[in-house]
């Protein structure tokens, strides 16, 4: 937000500053507001940044069909004006979302990058597709964790273990492999394994979804104690988690 505010007071444009004041309402959550200023910018001078406030702002809700043409229509002016790579990438990524909201997945698919891709091939049900996207961006990215960690959800369970254990071993602190790897043992009844697995990440991250898991497999075990331990340390990450609140009424329960 500070920056925001540097940047506006720094314009060298009027259209310019206008942009700026609509991100700072949108992100103050005053979003009509911003889209007047989007609109006030355009009318002023048409400009990739004022374009993309608008479609970003108008797609921050649900969008009928109309909306939504009425928002590819502004990416699209965004896209014919002047901007660098990166700015561009990033409107090239949500009128692909768009496309996929709207079911135009072979439109999506010309807007997005391989992970993009991946999710379109995913959703056309091709998931060798989909593995084949992921790993062009595993041969091409420096800090891939993230992409091994993607892929492992477009191959069969052998091959997202082997993926996962390798976005473990690239960056040891994300938490979804051990989820995963943890859901897996509990499949194959390795109920003691499975709480292990759970427990060495929640040592480095008192995550929220890894209690609640760890809760739901005490439960699953009849471990009544550890289950509410985890339900109330999960519960004081957010008191309003309702599958924690759930869990945590359910073993609290008197048992018959």
């Amino acid at each position: 937000m500070r920056s925001l505010r540097l940047a506006r007071n720094h314009s060298k444009s009027e259209h310019e500053r206008l942009v700026y004041e609509g991100w700072i309402l949108y992100d103050t959550g005053h979003r009509e507001e911003a889209l007047a200023k989007a609109e006030e910018s355009i009318s002023i001078q048409r400009s990739f940044e004022a374009y993309f406030l608008k479609a970003y702002a108008l797609a921050d809700s649900a969008l009928d069909p109309e909306s939504s043409k009425y928002v590819i229509q502004l990416l699209e002016e965004a896209l014919r004006c002047p901007s660098d790579g990166l700015r561009k990438g990033q409107a090239l990524n949500n009128l692909g979302s768009v496309y996929v909201d709207c079911d135009k997945l072979d439109l999506a698919a010309d807007c997005y990058t391989h992970q993009g891709l991946a999710r379109v091939y995913h959703l056309k049900n091709q998931r060798k597709g989909a593995y084949d996207e992921m790993t062009k961006l595993i041969e091409k990215a420096r800090n891939n964790q993230s992409a091994f960690e993607k892929r492992s959800e477009y191959c069969d369970r052998e091959m997202a273990q082997s993926d996962l254990g390798m976005a473990t071993l690239l960056d040891p602190l994300r938490t979804y492999p051990y989820r995963y790897r943890a859901a897996v043992l509990m499949d194959d009844h390795k109920e003691t394994e499975a709480i292990e697995e759970l427990s060495r990440a929640l040592a480095f991250k008192p995550d929220l979804q890894l209690l609640h898991l760890r809760a739901a497999f005490c439960d699953s075990m009849g471990k009544s104690a550890e289950a509410i331990r985890d339900c109330e340390a999960a519960l004081s990450l957010d008191p309003n988690h309702t599958d924690t609140i759930d869990l945590y009424n359910k073993t609290r329960e008197p048992q018959p």
